[in-house]
Parts: structure tokens; C-alpha cells; sequence
């Protein structure tokens, strides 16, 4: 590990290793943990780690030895029903009662000195959540890194399915805590049998091929759409953002599946009046443990040592710094803010006829361009905040090639030009079926051509006759920077499978469908893309390129 992820700090102390111990969970269940410790003498803060994926490769090393290594007890546990804990898995229903108890095991403990952290990523980060919903008294900090708050934004954007997410966290839920062999198997198999799994109809009788089994709370995912559906009451922990007054440092990539669950907790400590900083780099929600894991680690241990150790904080100009991606010159650049969203002036760009994107005002909102949306041949996705290997930023140019994909360009910029902030698109759509989804997409298209994707949006749509709908669609948050010479593009379409489960077309769920209709999409003139241009102290008041 030393040798692959440089610029590590130097071990403090040497370690030693505990494993196996059995705590009880909040109904007696052993929950299987491993103990860390500094093979030195003195009072060291604990950390907690609680994982529904093993104790084994990566966890041991990356959150017991290095952290142990320097100056903590790592406490490295897994949740009920995994890694040989006792009980059933449950999705979310155990981790704030299962982690209270084990606080209370630690207040048994002659090695506990009363200071205790979090840390860890994705589900790791839910834990976390859970925990402070009723934060103990003990708790001084937590690490969030691209962690999970709401399960039911994972699963499902508005209602929509975000499929081969949910059988990506289907494998890894089912096989990792089963050491890595199985997972490595469980990975393969359902690469193998991916597009199998996600053109079946129905769905839902599909995906037990590809994941080796049925998974009894993937149904549930499947076929519980609406966050408002009493099956997912309790499972968002937003609110323990809300009311927390635990210092949170929050770590995050552009191309994270989980990077609006960060945003959003963000704002909610912001508003909650809680010490938070947040970080945000250039990964996807694999590679910030992978590329990403030096920066990662130096900003998690830095928080724990302020918070937990009595160290100094290291001075930064703002509680903020994101990755500003896009410049070809090695221009590539960390940027520190203020806070998040930065103050900006909401820019709109408008589609022409011709496939243009203007900054002038449309004269009416007459049809402008129409594409028929087949579900038996979706529009496919490429890159993109995914759990897979194919995430990120990735060459859109075959995709916008399809009968089936919208784009409208605007000229080549005399200047560069950065977006910092949420980007958004106001669409009017009408429809000839009254069903179909609206995948939308701002790419950055360089002087060869090459469109690359940078960030967006997909939301199903519900339109009446052959009126057109307004629809607004979020297309998540960018720091972007568009060079000279390069051109901001708007792409639109009907999908993007199997990131996406397909629309049906007929207003039936997804997992249960079985038949498909092929849908006529039309955009409408008055329709926008609104860009974040924060404002540049030359320009005046504005901030839009010439």
C-alpha cells in the first residue's frame, strides 16, 4: 500500500491487532469487530468503523493500520448479518441502535479514553449518520467520505431507476463481507450478465442471474419508487445533519454516485450553524479510495488529529476546496471557496433549430426539434456518476451520433470560462404517448470535436395531450473550466440505459413491465440550460463569455 499510494505520512507509532471481538448489538447479536491500537503507552482517541463489507482487504489496512499508526484505536466492525456478525442485514433499519450499543461496549473498555470519531465512505458513511441522529456525548468528530445519507435518492432519481447502480450495490452488499475472492466472482458474474439483467422484461424476475440469488431488499428497492411510500420511512438521515452540532468534514468527487447526497448534507451543517469543511476532487466514487486516497487520508487525519487530538487545525483560505477539471494545459487546479454553493449569476442558454446554444431570449415557445425514443433499443449511457469502472468523464461524440440524442452548440469561447455551482435545466416538453423520461447533459466539446461529459440530470416526465409540460431537472453541481476555444454543449434524450432503467413508455414500473411504445419527444423553444458564472471582477455584473 505504501508502495502504490505516495505521499502517505510516516507511521507514528507501530501496531498491534485485536480481532474478532464480539460486541453486542443493540438486541444481543455479536457484532464481529477488530480492535487497533498503537503499540505505545498513553491515552489515544478511538475511531469507529462500522461496514456492511467485510473487515478484510481494503478496511484493514487503509482504516486500521494506517489510522492506527497514527495515534488511534481503530475499532473496525461489521454490521449485523455480514462478515459473521450475528442477526440479518437490513438496508438501513439497524445501524443507529447497533452503534449505540457498541459505544456503550467501548465505555467498558480500560483502553477508552471518552474520545471518539468516525470515519469511512459510502455505507460506512450511513453508519456514521446514524450515530449522530442521537449523537453520544463521547462523539467529537466524524469524516464522511462519499457517504451515503439517503438510500432512496441512491436507488431512484424522482421515481426514476438508477438500475445498474442498484445492481452494482446488490453485488457488493451480497458478496463483499465475503472476502474478496467471492466479491471478485460476484463482480464478474455481473458484468458477464449485465445486459441480460437490465433488457428483461420484467425486471425484476432478471436480476437474480446476474447477482447469483434472489436479494429479498433489492425487490423492495425495485419496486418501492416513490420516497414518499411508507417503506422508506426512517431510511433518510438527513436530518441528523439538521440538528448536528458534531464538526463534520465532508469528502466528495464530481463523478460520485453519492456527490448531491455530500452537497446536500453540506448545506443542511451550513445552515445548522456546525463546524464543516468540504472537500471535493476530480473522482469517481471508486477512485477517491483508489487516486484519491492520499488526499482523502491527509484530509480525514488532519480533521480527526484537530478534533479528537488536541492538534492545531492547518490554516486554509476557506472551508471549501474543489477540483476545477477541464483544462487540456495542465491547468487542472484545486480552488479554495468560501462556501458552496460560490456566489454566482445564473446564466440561461437557449436551443435553436439549428443546433445552436444562444444566449438569446426565444421569441415564442414553438416545437424546435423531436426524436422517437424506442425502448426496445434505449438510448444508452455513457460514463457519468456510476459504481462502476465506466464512470466518469468519458467521449460522448458515437453517443450524440444516435437518431435518438438531441444537441445544441454553442460557438467557440474567446476566453475561458468557469462553472462553479448547481447546474440546471428548465425543459418544455411534449410527448405523442404522455410517457418518457428526459435524460439531460452539459458536455465540453474540444476543438477536435470530442464531446466529454461534465455533469447531469434524468427525471420522468408526465405530459397531457400534445401540449407541451415544463419540467425542471437538476443535473447536479460542477467546477469546470471550458478553455478558449473549446464550445459548451446541451445534450437531451430519452434515457440512459442501463445506468437508467428504460421508460416503458406505457407508465407501468419498470420491474414489472413487460411491454414497451415507442415515444415522440419534441422540445419546445422556450426551453433553457442554466449555468452557474460566478462573477469575474473585471466583467462588471456580467458574467456571461462573449
Amino acid at each position: 500500500m505504501r508502495a502504490t499510494f505516495r505521499r502517505l505520512p510516516a507511521r507514528r507509532h507501530d501496531v498491534r491487532w485485536e480481532p474478532g471481538l464480539a460486541v453486542p448489538a443493540a438486541d444481543g447479536s455479536p457484532l464481529l469487530t477488530d480492535h487497533y491500537f498503537p503499540r505505545a503507552q498513553g491515552d489515544f482517541p478511538t475511531l469507529l468503523v462500522r461496514s456492511p463489507y467485510g473487515r478484510g482487504l481494503p478496511w484493514s489496512p487503509m482504516y486500521g493500520l494506517l489510522f492506527a499508526e497514527q495515534g488511534f484505536h481503530v475499532i473496525l466492525q461489521s454490521c449485523r448479518g455480514t462478515g459473521g456478525s450475528g442477526g440479518a442485514f437490513d438496508l438501513w433499519r439497524n445501524e443507529a441502535a447497533d452503534g449505540r450499543a457498541t459505544v456503550s461496549w467501548l465505555r467498558k473498555q480500560p483502553w477508552f479514553n471518552g474520545v471518539l470519531g468516525t470515519v469511512g465512505p459510502s455505507y460506512l458513511g450511513y453508519a456514521q449518520w446514524a450515530l449522530a441522529l442521537d449523537p453520544p456525548p463521547e462523539l467529537k468528530a466524524m469524516v464522511v467520505q462519499v457517504g451515503l445519507h439517503d438510500p432512496h435518492a441512491l436507488f431512484h432519481a424522482d421515481g426514476a431507476l438508477r438500475l445498474e447502480n442498484a445492481l452494482a450495490v446488490g453485488s457488493g452488499m451480497t458478496y463483499q463481507h465475503q472476502g474478496m475472492g467471492a466479491f471478485v466472482r460476484a463482480v464478474l458474474r455481473l458484468r458477464r450478465r449485465l445486459r441480460e439483467a437490465t433488457t428483461a422484461r420484467p425486471l425484476r424476475a432478471a436480476y437474480p442471474s446476474a447477482l447469483g440469488g434472489e436479494v429479498p431488499w433489492l425487490d423492495d428497492v425495485l419496486t418501492h419508487p416513490d420516497a414518499a411510500d411508507p417503506y422508506w420511512r426512517g431510511a433518510s438521515l438527513a436530518e441528523a445533519a439538521e440538528r448536528s452540532n458534531v464538526p463534520v468534514s465532508l469528502i466528495t468527487g464530481w463523478h460520485d454516485a453519492l456527490v448531491d447526497q455530500s452537497l446536500a448534507q453540506y448545506g443542511r451543517l451550513r445552515r445548522a450553524g456546525a463546524d464543516t469543511t468540504l472537500l471535493v476532487g476530480p473522482w469517481t466514487h471508486a477512485s477517491a479510495l483508489q487516486q484519491g486516497w492520499p488526499e482523502m487520508f491527509a484530509t480525514s487525519l488532519g480533521w480527526l488529529r484537530t478534533h479528537l487530538c488536541g492538534d492545531p487545525a492547518e490554516p486554509r483560505p476557506g472551508r471549501v476546496r474543489v477540483h476545477v477539471g477541464g483544462d487540456p494545459g495542465g491547468g487542472d487546479a484545486w480552488r479554495d471557496l468560501e462556501d458552496w454553493p460560490p456566489p454566482a449569476a445564473t446564466v440561461s442558454w437557449f436551443p435553436t433549430a439549428d443546433g445552436h446554444l444562444t444566449r438569446q431570449d426565444p421569441t415564442d415557445s414553438a416545437p424546435l426539434a423531436s426524436f422517437r425514443h424506442d425502448p426496445a433499443d434505449p438510448t444508452p449511457s455513457v460514463g457519468g456518476p456510476l459504481l462502476s469502472p465506466k464512470a466518469g468523464p468519458r467521449d460522448n461524440t458515437a453517443l450524440e451520433s444516435r437518431d435518438d440524442v438531441l444537441t445544441f452548440t454553442g460557438p467557440p469561447l474567446t476566453e475561458p470560462v468557469d462553472l462553479l455551482g448547481p447546474v440546471t435545466a428548465r425543459l418544455s416538453i411534449s410527448t405523442d404517448t404522455g410517457h418518457t423520461d428526459v435524460f439531460t447533459r452539459l458536455c465540453d466539446v474540444d476543438e477536435r470535436g470530442r464531446s466529454t461529459n461534465v455533469c447531469d440530470g434524468l427525471a420522468p416526465l408526465r405530459t397531457a395531450g400534445r401540449e407541451p409540460t415544463e419540467i425542471t431537472v437538476p443535473m447536479s453541481s460542477t467546477a469546470h473550466r471550458f478553455p478558449a476555444g473549446h464550445r459548451i454543449r446541451w445534450q437531451i434524450s430519452g434515457g440512459a440505459h442501463p445506468r437508467f432503467a428504460r421508460n416503458t413508455g406505457t407508465g407501468e414500473l419498470p420491474a414489472d413491465a413487460v411491454d414497451v411504445t415507442p415515444v415522440r419527444v419534441t422540445l419546445h423553444a422556450d426551453s433553457a440550460l442554466l449555468l452557474p458564472f460566478p462573477p469575474a471582477p473585471s466583467q462588471g455584473s456580467d458574467p456571461a463569455p462573449a
